[in-house]
């Protein structure tokens, strides 16, 4: 199921979403520019290298900066491919204009990053031993997604459901599938482990989607006459 868009209005205009947006485009630019043996190393350096951060050792050894924590926030902005990108930021445009309504911009924009810092915390320790790098939005996108989740449970999505050579669009509850996707990520993270299939980060989607439910929780929302934070409070002061 792709997403189309949402049914949930906004009031104010996202601004940190359409300027992340903007940075992953211009890096991914970058790095289409570059020749394939650059590329390559620009992806070691500045993307997550699990055990770069579990083995300070190896990593000294091999080469790598020290300053190991920078790539715990640029790994978010570099992507594998045309359709890694356009996935993540149609995502990413779907659900995080409303969460960044929610928060505001400024809280919005430290709710991002410390997503994407989350959702690598969890690949790093179920992936301590791992030398592939971990690239892309995706884990910080999960927080989005997540933070969607507590907030909007009564919002409905658009998708776009490929039925062989026939799209089915239909409009379903948001929680049905966001719910569905985090299920997913998990059953999907279990059969990696058994077959030895890592090409994916999903215990990062997960653990991003999770993180992003819990700080929302505790951030609340700025002003948003649609947030089921705010419509809970207002019910309990009656």
């Amino acid at each position: 199921m792709i997403p189309i868009k949402d049914n949930i209005p906004r009031i104010r205009k996202p601004v940190v979403v359409w300027i992340i947006i903007a940075l992953n485009s211009l890096v991914f630019a970058f790095e289409m520019l570059l020749p394939e043996e650059w590329r390559t190393a620009l992806i070691d350096v500045y993307g997550a290298i699990p055990r770069r951060f579990m083995d300070p050792g190896w990593a000294r050894d091999a080469g790598f900066p020290s300053d190991w924590w920078a790539a715990a926030v640029s790994y978010m902005f570099l992507h594998g491919g045309w359709a890694h990108i356009l996935l993540n930021m149609w995502v990413l445009f779907v659900f995080a204009d409303n969460v960044e309504d929610a928060l505001g911009h400024w809280r919005f924009a430290v709710f991002y990053v410390l997503s994407g810092i989350a959702a690598l915390a969890l690949h790093v320790a179920v992936n301590s031993g791992s030398v592939q790098p971990v690239i892309g939005a995706s884990g910080a996108i999960a927080g989005v997604m997540g933070a969607y989740f507590r907030l909007f449970p009564k919002g409905k999505v658009t998708v776009l459901i490929p039925i062989v050579v026939i799209p089915w669009i239909v409009e379903i509850p948001a929680v049905a599938f966001l719910g569905l996707w985090f299920f997913l990520q998990i059953f999907s993270g279990i059969v990696a482990r058994w077959t030895g299939g890592e090409n994916i980060a999903w215990w990062a989607h997960a653990g991003g989607f999770l993180f992003g439910m819990l700080l929302v929780s505790l951030l609340g929302t700025r002003d948003c006459r649609y947030c089921y934070v705010r419509e809970k409070r207002a019910y309990e002061r009656k």
